[in-house]
């Protein structure tokens, strides 16, 4: 495996997806290769809690379209690639709101960086499982301020932005692809 993908999305009020991001990243540098970023049309339009960084000026420029269409876009860009691994933080949420997905092997980042034995950054003197996974504290804003040593770091909560995060998650903890897998 050459390449995969990180997806994030972020939904309404009613639950509904209303944006996808994805990167497409190199599997021996988890340097970031592509972007994709997809407003969801007509949902984006009922509001979510995060509509006020959907349009967000780092995201850049988004695919504004029917679900159809950017799930359409999202497999031919993994076929591009030769892509069937897709990695998300907290990967159960994002592949149960995408079933159209399904035909693609989902790993969680989060079964990595919550766990003291695979995140090196987690201190000693937290409280963790009999696990070893962190009590608390181990989303994507927590886990990256823990990496980085930047604590105030915020989560945008725009979804490409926060799969370039993810993304960046993997980089620092700097297992191989196969880890997750």
């Amino acid at each position: 495996m050459s390449h995969f993908i990180v997806i994030d999305m972020e939904t309404t009020w009613g639950n509904e997806v209303m944006s996808i991001g994805a990167v497409v990243a190199d599997s021996d540098t988890m340097s970031l290769v592509e972007t994709k970023y997809y407003i969801i049309d007509p949902e984006f339009r009922r509001g979510g809690m995060y509509s006020y960084v959907l349009k967000h000026p780092k995201a850049g420029k988004p695919i504004i379209c029917r679900r159809e269409s950017a799930l359409e876009d999202f497999a031919g860009c993994c076929a591009r690639y030769g892509i069937s691994e897709v990695f998300a933080y907290n990967a159960t949420f994002d592949k149960g709101h995408l079933p159209e997905l399904s035909n693609f092997h989902w790993h969680d980042i989060m079964k990595l960086a919550a766990y003291r034995q695979y995140n090196h950054a987690i201190p000693e003197n937290v409280p963790v499982c009999s696990t070893g996974r962190l009590r608390s504290g181990y989303g994507v804003e927590p886990i990256l301020r823990l990496l980085t040593g930047d604590l105030g770091y915020s989560e945008t909560h725009n979804a490409l932005l926060d799969a370039i995060d993810e993304l960046k998650i993997m980089a620092l903890l700097k297992h191989p692809i196969e880890k997750y897998i």
